[in-house]
């Protein structure tokens, strides 16, 4: 298997007995050189010494030596300087785009490597690793959790940069944005963003004074305030409700004012959603933050700690809402503030991800710094994927913590990704264990 190949030439995880060419030198690695995962050889500026004698280039690795062909590497000048061709099967000589015959090496794959392999994609049990965990070195575990930490961030950073390049360079659109995201709270995500892209903030910013022009533009922008968005049992209500028919005014005016195009509501989703998250719910709430001018990105750089963050995002629901979830719908009253644990993924999810990418940006590390101070400062997520971790023996006492394992799931275990994965080295390496445990 190609990929087992690319595994233990890149850990130097060789066989044990002497490696040969196929004309009988002698071959030692002194460095397998750098990974290349874009076109061209498999490995750059690899280091081996065939014979004794120092060879410095590229090294291209396939399971079978014709698929040297099969790849039309003998007709690309970029395979040339190979210094070696590294094969599980030597089923025939290859030469370059000059004619000239590629020195070449059969190298088995180790029988424990492959065992160990075949065993993580077979088990069912989360994580599959799971017998290794608990002995892991303390800075094994810390240097992976660290590097998982930054990946995440790295990649909420390219969604944040995303935003910022469709809103031609503006920083506060694209933290917007992304606070509405995370308004959605995983179900309407999706949609929340959709809308945010329909804002004009220049134009909603004339209007900034009057949290009902806000809550107008806002709602008429979601598709909220049309008959089709109100449940059907609602609607005679809604027909004479006093608030929704000013909404409705106000919006064909600021909607004829900006020239808007709204979003259509079928966009929303209120199936199996508690009423607290009704979409109109969340929008009143941010229109309330966006109206105490809490939703500037200058407001959130100046927060220095989770606390200071959580007095930021504190927000609640316009009146009306205080007395509704649906259009016509009136019930008992209630501010419908966010709660502390929407508060904290807030922080976690947007917060946290635009100081980051912010500080990236200007080459900022106070902010950069205080993105992971902040997630040391934040607790951990509770939830079964944690639980399960904790159970195999990992410590996981903060909200960087539990990104990381966020990370690892969805980027490498969700995958059975375990050759890139720093855990699944440690499980693959262990040569006999599994033999001993058997016996035992």
């Amino acid at each position: 298997m190609e990929i087992l190949l690319h595994y233990i030439w890149r850990h130097r995880m060789y066989p044990l007995h002497r490696m040969t060419t196929n004309k009988g030198e002698t071959v030692e690695v002194i460095d397998p050189g750098l990974h290349n995962r874009n076109a061209g050889p498999d490995f750059f500026n690899a280091k081996i010494k065939v014979d004794g004698m120092l060879w410095v280039g590229n090294v291209e690795i396939h399971d079978k030596a014709s698929d040297w062909f099969l790849h039309g590497h003998d007709k690309d000048e970029a395979y040339d300087n190979v210094i070696l061709h590294v094969v599980g099967e030597d089923d025939m000589p290859v030469r370059s785009s000059r004619g000239e015959t590629m020195r070449q090496m059969q190298m088995d794959v180790p029988e424990y490597v492959t065992a160990n392999y075949s065993r993580l994609l077979r088990e069912d049990r989360f994580p599959p690793c799971h017998e290794v965990i608990g002995q892991l070195q303390k800075l094994t575990v810390h240097s992976w959790m660290s590097a998982l930490q930054t990946e995440r961030l790295e990649q909420k950073t390219e969604a944040i940069s995303r935003r910022v390049k469709e809103r031609n360079g503006s920083w506060e659109d694209a933290y917007f944005m992304t606070l509405a995201r995370n308004f959605g709270f995983g179900v309407n995500g999706e949609a929340f963003e959709k809308w945010a892209a329909t804002l004009s903030l220049q134009s909603v910013a004339h209007h900034r004074d009057d949290i009902f022009q806000i809550e107008a533009i806002f709602l008429g922008q979601a598709g909220l305030l049309d008959e089709q968005a109100i449940p059907q049992r609602h609607r005679e209500e809604a027909a004479n409700d006093i608030y929704l028919t000013k909404l409705r005014r106000e919006y064909s005016y600021l909607n004829h004012k900006f020239h808007l195009e709204q979003m259509s509501a079928t966009e929303w989703k209120f199936l199996r959603l508690r009423p607290q998250n009704f979409p109109n719910i969340r929008i009143s709430q941010l229109a309330n933050l966006y109206y105490n001018r809490r939703s500037n990105l200058s407001q959130l750089i100046e927060c220095r700690s989770v606390d200071e963050m959580s007095d930021l995002f504190a927000t609640h629901v316009t009146p009306y809402w205080e007395t509704h979830y649906s259009f016509g719908a009136e019930g008992k009253k209630s501010a419908k503030q966010l709660s502390k644990q929407s508060v904290r993924v807030l922080i976690l999810n947007t917060a946290i991800p635009i100081l980051f990418a912010y500080g990236r940006h200007k080459g900022d590390e106070t902010l950069t710094d205080r993105a992971f101070r902040l997630l040391e400062e934040l607790k951990a997520e509770d939830n079964s994927i944690i639980r399960m971790w904790k159970e195999c023996g990992l410590e996981i006492e903060t909200a960087a913590d539990s990104q990381a394992i966020v990370q690892l799931k969805k980027e490498y275990c969700d995958r059975r990704d375990c050759l890139r994965c720093r855990f699944g080295y440690e499980y693959i390496k262990r040569n006999g264990w599994f033999v001993k445990e058997e016996k035992g």
